[in-house]
Order: structure tokens, then sequence, then C-alpha cells
């Protein structure tokens, strides 16, 4: 399972909100691009960047900061916030970003997201972030009546690589990812899901393991590899690649062999 370190941007540093309000913000570093060599230099498979400012202007707005990111690291580096128009994803992944995350455009313009997936294929992840299984939009400032399940299934329909499922009221609370809710979604699209929101401990991202077999691929961890409850390298070595119990135990030489 993919450990996949958030970057929050806002006015070009790297924060943390609490459960998705901006008034609560905290600055982590004033410096995202050495944060983003740091996590790759652990060992990070791949970033996840969010533009916070362009989710709450509607266009990308931290392109600058997401260029020089993906200049400096050698990771793949997936990027969502303010992308609602074609020319936005286009420019966004001209930089070399690997993956533009959709937020907003998949309860709004459906036919925008089927486009975008045939023009860029494998390239185009939808975000799914949800209040009591309801989907959140425009910087979740508003909830829709959208059924989480309902718009991963006919987003899977229309092509997209991957689903990114966000409970909100676990977002930057270390409370834990909501299982029950990622298993709902997992298991009915056949495409790869990728958990966010709440993981506070290895044990946590233990938990998600149990539904790799459902279709949960990653997941996505903020505050706690900021605050220190998650170290990046321990987690990895948990349940990433080459992962501890994938490693068959040694148990010596016996006497009596």
């Amino acid at each position: 399972m993919d450990v996949i370190p958030a970057i929050d941007l806002l006015e070009g540093r790297c924060v943390r909100l609490y459960q998705g309000d901006y008034a609560q913000s905290q600055v982590f570093d004033e410096n995202p691009v050495a944060v983003a060599r740091q996590w790759a230099e652990q060992g990070a498979p791949r970033l996840h960047l969010v533009d916070l400012d362009g989710a709450k202007a509607g266009h990308p707005v931290n392109l600058p900061v997401i260029e020089a990111i993906v200049r400096a690291v050698d990771v793949p580096v997936q990027v969502g916030g303010g992308l609602r128009d074609r020319q936005s994803v286009a420019n966004l992944l001209a930089t070399g970003v690997q993956r533009a995350i959709l937020g907003t455009v998949a309860v709004e313009q459906p036919d925008l997201v089927a486009e975008l997936c045939q023009e860029f294929p494998g390239q185009i992840v939808v975000g799914i972030d949800a209040r009591n299984g309801k989907v959140a939009t425009r910087g979740w400032l508003e909830t829709s009546e959208v059924l989480a399940t309902e718009l991963a299934q006919r987003m899977a329909q229309l092509g997209a690589a991957a689903i990114i499922y966000t409970d909100i009221h676990r977002d930057g609370t270390l409370q834990g990812p909501n299982l029950d809710a990622l298993r709902e979604l997992a298991t009915a699209i056949a495409i790869p899901v990728i958990a966010s929101g709440g993981v506070s401990s290895v044990t946590d991202l233990l938990s998600l393991l149990g539904l790799e077999p459902s279709g949960v691929t990653g997941a996505i961890v903020g505050r706690a590899i900021y605050t220190g409850d998650v170290d990046l390298k321990e987690a990895l070595r948990a349940v990433g690649q080459g992962r501890w119990q994938d490693v068959p135990p040694d148990f010596g030489t016996s006497a009596f062999a």
C-alpha cells in the first residue's frame, strides 16, 4: 500500500487545515519545496499536493510552487485544487505533474471529466470529499445532495484512474480513517481507492491494509507526518512495498532440527 505525504499549499506555504476550515490553518513550513524533497528522500512513492488557494478561487493559484516541487523531486506528483476547466488541467499536466485531481467538476460538470479522461488517459483522478456520505464541493465550502458512492461509480464509468476519498469530519483530526465508508466505496467500484483524512498512526495504516483486497491501494497522510505522530520511513516499512508482513519470519535454527 502506498503511503502518500500531503503538502497543502496556502499563500505559497505548507499548511494543514482542521476539518477543511481555512480559518483553522496551521503553517508547518514556509518552504514547500524543501518539504517535498524531505518526503521524497525518505522514500515516499508519490506526493499529494493541494492548492488550497486554488480550491477557493476556482483556478490554480500556486502553480509556480507546484512547478518547483515537480522539478525538485524524482517521484510522481499528483495535484488537486481549483481544476475546473480543461485549460487548467492541461497547463498543470504540462508542468510534469503526473495526475490531476478533479473535485467540484465531478459533481457540476461530469461531461468535462469524461472528456479529460479521454484526452489524458490514466492521469485524471477524482477526489471525493464527503460529509456524512454526501459530496462537498468548492473547497469544502458547499455540501451537495450527491452520495459519495454513487459519484464514485459514475466517475469510474467515465474513465477516472482512481478515486481519492476524504472524510471531512476526520481530516486534520488525527481520529483515524472512516473504515466503513471506505469499504463501502471501494467495494462499489473496480478502480483503486486512495484513503485520505484522519490517519494518526501506523496502526491506522495497518487497519487500512485490511481494505487492500477491496481496492484501497494507498493512504494520504497529512497532519500526522508533520506532528511526528507518524514516521514516514516506519510507515513505509509497515505497509509499503517490501513491508514487514511480506517478509517471512526468521525463526532461527533449532537444536532439535
